[in-house]
């Protein structure tokens, strides 16, 4: 058979293992471990590396089932593929990529609410507003220029985040072998209630500064070997994030006391302004403002991605979907999620947007959990995932880890973990929005002919057949 051109609407495959790598280290170590670190040091007192550490191990289990669903479909619209696979209804369909899409774009509005917060008040005085609006214009220009692009700035914004964090890492290291701050401080447990509850709701806060990892599975359309990439870079990204989010939770909590901690949201300054080593505080300003812009390029990446692939598959109107003959990128969907997050950020304040973003995706985790297990019994009835000769190449995670996954998930998402009562009214708001989205869809729209079918494969058509 005669090879045949990519249709001009696909996405680029340019994405290799390492700069996926890069996505997502670079999509981890961004706003939530330079901003909310005082607040988890309000939750659990000095031990805050203890929710950070649980936080990680949670999340693990989570990321075995997306390293196994990529594998078995690789498609940009990631979460809600799974679930349309995993259950067939069109509007659960819906509703989790719509969970997917508003927990991206939440997580890019509390971002550059952020970024006009203490770290830029440290170079100039500029309102928050103003500078949150031109922030999430800079990254949809940055967006829509290419995903080849979009990365390579990533990849010098993350050089830059880690750079930050080496420098909190290297005072720590010289304060502690000069005997100076109090490391006994960050090994000090202290609540007002009981511990376990504090440790849980440190670990809600902490889940924010690791979100990220799953957004990269919204890239598998655009990276060269997703099966095999995609573990690897996966679980070394967790990896190699959680080494440097427990020295820096030690470091800022041996040199800061707890309650300069807590009342910070620059937390990561503070520990620069206390070290004995000649470091510009106006420096690390600038290097969390960029950490901050890097968590904000990816999410909206993610975001841009999940429309552009629900719009594909007729869930939302084929507009959306529209791809740039010359750049291959999905300009509608850049769009349409740039003003969104220009209403958020005009809306919404920094802790209830990261409040609502977790909250999302701790329900889109447990829908992904319960999808492995569901499509494991049904491929053992019907051979509708991998062909034969690709399954030797796709991950599979140990049975426990996705029921595991479900149960912590859930756990989370309660009120148990403490969570204000207005972040669930936000998040069913939007969820709300989506749900009245749909039903104009449905009733203005017509179907597409595959509706019905696994979302992004044809009833005929192996999943394999995705990958070039």
């Amino acid at each position: 058979m005669v090879a045949t051109a990519p249709p001009p609407s696909a996405l680029k495959r340019t994405v290799g293992r390492r700069m996926l790598l890069v996505f997502i280290v670079g999509d981890i170590l961004g706003a939530g471990i330079y901003a909310l670190t005082g607040r988890v040091a309000g939750e659990v007192g000095g031990a805050i590396w203890i929710p950070f550490l649980v936080a990680f191990a949670l999340a693990t289990l989570t990321a075995t089932a997306y390293a196994e669903l990529v594998g078995r479909f690789p498609r940009a619209a990631g979460a809600a593929v799974y679930a349309q696979r995993a259950y067939g209804r069109p509007f659960v369909t819906f509703l989790v990529a719509f969970a997917v899409l508003m927990s991206g774009i939440t997580s890019a509005s509390a971002a550059a609410r952020a970024f006009g917060g203490d770290y830029l008040a440290e170079l100039v005085t500029v309102p928050t507003l103003v500078a949150a609006w031109v922030f999430v214009l800079a990254i949809a220009a940055v967006n829509v220029i290419g995903i080849s692009e979009s990365v390579r700035v990533n990849l010098v914004l993350t050089a830059v985040e880690v750079t930050g964090l080496v420098v909190i890492l290297v005072i720590g290291a010289r304060a502690f072998l000069a005997g100076e701050g109090d490391p006994s401080r960050a090994m000090t447990l202290t609540t007002d209630g009981p511990a376990w509850m504090a440790v849980l709701g440190g670990t809600a806060l902490a889940f924010y500064a690791l979100l990220g990892f799953e957004d990269s599975v919204n890239l598998a359309e655009e990276c060269r070997h997703p099966r095999r990439d995609f573990p690897r870079a996966l679980f070394g990204g967790i990896a190699i994030t959680g080494v440097i989010y427990l020295a820096v939770a030690f470091t800022t909590s041996m040199l800061v006391e707890t309650d300069t901690l807590a009342g910070s949201t620059g937390p990561l300054l503070e520990v620069v302004r206390v070290a004995g080593l000649v470091f510009p505080p106006w420096l690390f300003a600038l290097i969390a403002l960029v950490a901050v812009s890097n968590t904000a390029l990816i999410n909206m990446i993610m975001a841009s991605r999940v429309v552009y692939g629900m719009s594909r598959e007729g869930i939302v109107p084929g507009w959306l979907g529209r791809v740039g003959s010359r750049r291959q990128t999905p300009w509608t969907a850049i769009a349409f999620t740039t003003v969104i997050a220009l209403t958020l950020v005009s809306t919404g304040d920094l802790s209830g947007l990261a409040d609502t973003t977790v909250l999302l995706l701790l329900l889109v985790f447990a829908t992904v959990n319960v999808s492995v297990l569901v499509l494991r019994r049904r491929s053992r009835r019907d051979d509708d995932a991998t062909p034969h000769g690709d399954a030797e190449r796709t991950f599979r995670a140990p049975t426990w880890a996705p029921v595991l996954g479900t149960v912590v998930s859930l756990v989370l998402a309660s009120p148990l973990t403490g969570r204000e009562a207005d972040v669930y009214a936000r998040a069913g708001i939007l969820l709300g929005i989506g749900v009245v989205l749909y039903v104009v869809n449905r009733l203005f729209v017509p179907r597409a002919p595959a509706e019905g079918a696994a979302l992004g494969v044809d009833q005929g058509e192996p999943a394999g057949t995705h990958e070039s």
